[in-house]
């Protein structure tokens, strides 16, 4: 008889996850090893943990599941190569499944986990909040472990630090989103007073950038105003060297506009993520002494090389979207595996 386990998955309000597009009673398979974090599809045994994954939020939708053979799971997600979305809950449910205590307003408030009064978010431990996992009191934001939220004067999300209006900020006067810096107005930097997204460098206004004074993206060389360069002073794309603008390091056709317009940009900056949230229960001992605030938080925003964010993408990239990348004017499958760990056939 075929093993069948149950659980849960999110989706987006259009039915894709990671790009993948779901249907409602279709067995789902993926042909493959099955691997954790890389190949399978994802779900977990208790609804709670659906959400350190996605936000608690109406927009998304919530399934039941039966995952069919073997699976993986790390005690919080699973994965499995055969599946099927056998049944929607409506919003109701998902409140009741996923509250455990009584009178809570808010979700996976369990007594222990709600310590304190007149919370309207969730696994608050303070008093008068209305976000959700802060530690303090007064909080409209969530995840914050300083004082005064509306001290420390965050109004954003899973902030650390102090004055941050985004959120997931570790750092000082963040405007943006997921900063370990200061002064950041973009999202996901661990360096200073970028305006861009993603950078670990400084000054940088592009996005993805590794070193300093960038205006471009995904560059790990300094004063570039291009994309991809690990070169300085490139405004090209993909480049190795440091020559005029090119794209892998050849002359283009394509303008800079060509490239923000193309199906390439989109797909790099919404899907190749150089940050993914690490809860508790993954978190090495090392880990746990060098992130302060862990513990408030649950876990805590991990670094990951530009190499291996990338190589996480493209697994879940459809065929056509690799086809986008593939068929990039001047395309040098060799500088394009130098640059992003990924070994493409263009002969397939």
């Amino acid at each position: 008889m075929e093993k069948v386990t149950k659980g849960y998955k999110i989706t987006t309000k259009h039915m894709t996850c990671q790009s993948y597009q779901f249907e409602l009673g279709k067995r789902h398979v993926q042909e493959g090893e099955l691997k954790i974090c890389k190949n399978g599809f994802h779900f977990c045994e208790k609804i709670s943990h659906c959400f350190d994954y996605y936000s608690f939020s109406k927009e998304n939708r919530v399934f039941e599941v039966e995952a069919y053979g073997d699976i993986i799971s790390d005690g919080h997600k699973s994965v499995a190569l055969n599946i099927c979305l056998i049944r929607e809950l409506s919003w109701e449910e998902v409140l009741k499944l996923a509250n455990e205590g009584s009178d809570n307003t808010g979700y996976s408030n369990t007594g222990d986990r709600n310590t304190g009064d007149r919370n309207t978010g969730d696994r608050n431990t303070g008093n008068w909040n209305t976000g959700d996992r802060n530690t303090g009191d007064r909080n409209t934001g969530n995840r914050n472990t300083g004082d005064r939220n509306t001290g420390d004067r965050n109004t954003g999300n899973w902030n650390t630090g102090n004055w941050n209006t985004g959120n997931w900020n570790t750092g000082y006067r963040n405007t943006g989103y997921s900063n370990t810096g200061d002064r950041n107005t973009g999202d996901r930097n661990t360096g200073d007073r970028n305006t861009g997204d993603r950078n670990t460098g400084y000054s940088n206004t592009g996005d993805w950038n590794t070193g300093n004074w960038n205006t471009g993206n995904w560059n790990t060389g300094y004063r570039n105003t291009g994309y991809s360069n690990t070169g300085d002073r490139n405004t090209g794309l993909f480049c190795t060297e440091t020559p005029p603008f090119t794209i892998f390091d050849q002359p283009s056709a394509w303008t800079e506009q060509d490239f923000l317009n193309s199906r390439v940009f989109r797909l790099m900056r919404e899907y190749v993520d150089t940050k993914i949230w690490i809860p508790m229960s993954k978190m090495t001992d090392e880990e746990k002494s060098a992130n302060k605030g862990w513990e408030a938080a649950e876990g805590y925003v991990k670094d990951i090389p530009f190499k291996e964010a990338f190589q996480n993408a493209w697994h879940n990239f459809t065929d056509a979207n690799k086809r986008e990348f593939i068929s990039l004017p001047n395309f040098d499958a060799a500088k394009f595996e130098h640059i992003t760990g990924v070994k493409v056939d263009t002969k397939s």
